[in-house]
This record gives C-alpha cells, structure tokens and sequence, in this order.
C-alpha cells in the first residue's frame, strides 16, 4: 500500500516537472522499475498514465492561447515519421554511438540556454514564432525529436520545447505549449499499442493517472503565471538529469 503512495507521490512531481519543461519519465520510469514491474510493464503504464496527465496540461495551455497548433500539429506529423525511423535505428545503430553523441549534445544545449542572451543576438522573442518558414522547420524538428523518442525516450518534451524556443523563435511559454501537444500526438499512438497488447497493469495505472493529471495541473498553473522565469530554471534541470541518465546508461 505506501509502496503505490510513493509511487503517485514520484508520479505527481513527474507530472509536475513535465507539463513545465518536459522530462517526467525520467522520475517515473525509475519509480515504476522500483514497485517491480517488468520493463514493458512499466513503460506502458508510464505511458497511460502520462498521457492522460499531458492531455490536461495542453488542454490548460490551449485555454491560455499558448499553442500554436498549426505548428505544433506539423512538428507532431513529423514527430510521428520521426519515432519510427528511431525505432528502426535501434536494430542498425549501437547504442553506444547515441550515447556519446548526447553526451556532445546536451552539455550545448545547457550552455545555449544559461547563455542564450549573449550567443544569440537575435530580435526579441514573441508568442508567435518567427514569421519566415516556421512550418518547414518543425516539421524538421517534429522528424528529428521523434527520433530520438523512437531510439531512446527520455527528455523528448525537453528537446521539444527547446527547438520551438531556439529554431522557431517561440517565446519559452508557447514553446513548452507546442511541446505538450506534439508529446500528446506522439504518445498517444504509444498507449494504444500497450493497451492492445495488454501491457498496460490495472488499476495501478488508474492510480498513478490521477496522480499525473493533478501535477500536471499544478505544473501548467504555475508555468502559466511565472512564465520563462520558472520554465528555464527547469529546463536546465532536466537536461542535467537526462545527462547524467545517458552517462548511467554508458557506463552500465
């Protein structure tokens, strides 16, 4: 019984830290692993319970007018194509390579974000994006974040609203709108191939759901009112966090 309390406790905060700044399975995963289930098991009640939690979140973010959903729509068809082609990278490429290559990767995107006032001298930023080929470029960033989810997972949304800040030019608000949507697009073909092979473990997952769509609540609440002063700082964390799971990952 308190080993499931803990459990929608860790489930809470993944929700929390997801519908901010992307990231949450990194704490959920983990904690389903520890309750037992097998791996399948715990990523697909991982995925039936983020879902729903990802679902509120956007549905919170769309009310305030911070998706933009034609693009977010178009990076999500590309994110789509994207995680299929990761998947099948994962028989071709060892796994070894990605790992260095994130290693090279993430440390980047750290020092872009902590610095991004002094590296990138560009015209402030705004809720719409940029006004030149916004599309095109998401749907090379939907292509390309979906297959690292397809290849590897965790951190997609962090990537996600990272390249709608940085390669679209959205402000981080909108930005970690955007990556709600496409994350909802994306993992929702996901649940429905756990569900269809029974991998999904009931009721367990109906407890952790409630748990993840309460944090995602709160989460989105607070990104909506604090805005970048709060998504940033969280942003960073995560990519830490993912970091260190790629280095954990290397060295296993």
């Amino acid at each position: 019984m308190w080993a499931i309390v803990a459990l929608c406790g860790l489930v809470f905060l993944a929700g929390f830290v997801d519908s901010i700044a992307g990231g949450g399975g990194l704490i959920s995963v983990p904690a389903y692993l520890a309750l037992g289930l097998p791996p399948h098991a715990a990523l697909a009640t991982n995925k039936f319970s983020s879902v729903l939690g990802t679902l509120t979140a956007t549905w919170r973010y769309w009310r305030a007018r911070r998706i933009h959903v034609r693009t977010a729509l178009v990076a999500a068809a590309g994110a789509l194509v994207g995680s299929a082609a990761g998947a099948r990278a994962v028989l071709l490429v060892p796994p070894a390579t990605v790992h260095t290559v994130v290693l090279v990767l993430v440390p980047g995107a750290l020092v872009v974000l902590l610095f991004q006032d002094r590296l990138l001298r560009r015209a402030p930023l705004a809720a719409g994006g940029e006004a030149g080929r916004p599309l095109l470029r998401a749907a090379v960033l939907g292509l390309l974040v979906g297959a690292w989810d397809g290849f590897f997972g965790p951190g997609t949304g962090t990537f996600l609203a990272i390249g709608f800040h940085l390669a679209l030019r959205f402000d981080l608000l909108t930005a970690s709108g955007n990556a709600r949507l496409v994350n909802l697009a994306s993992n929702a073909g996901a649940v429905v191939v756990f569900l269809a092979g029974g991998r999904v473990v009931f009721p367990l997952a109906l407890y952790a759901a409630a748990a993840g769509i309460a944090g995602n609540q709160l989460g989105s609440m607070v990104a909506l009112r604090r805005g970048e002063r709060v998504i940033r700082p969280f942003l960073v964390v995560v990519l830490v966090l993912l970091l260190a799971e790629v280095v954990r990952r290397r060295l296993a």
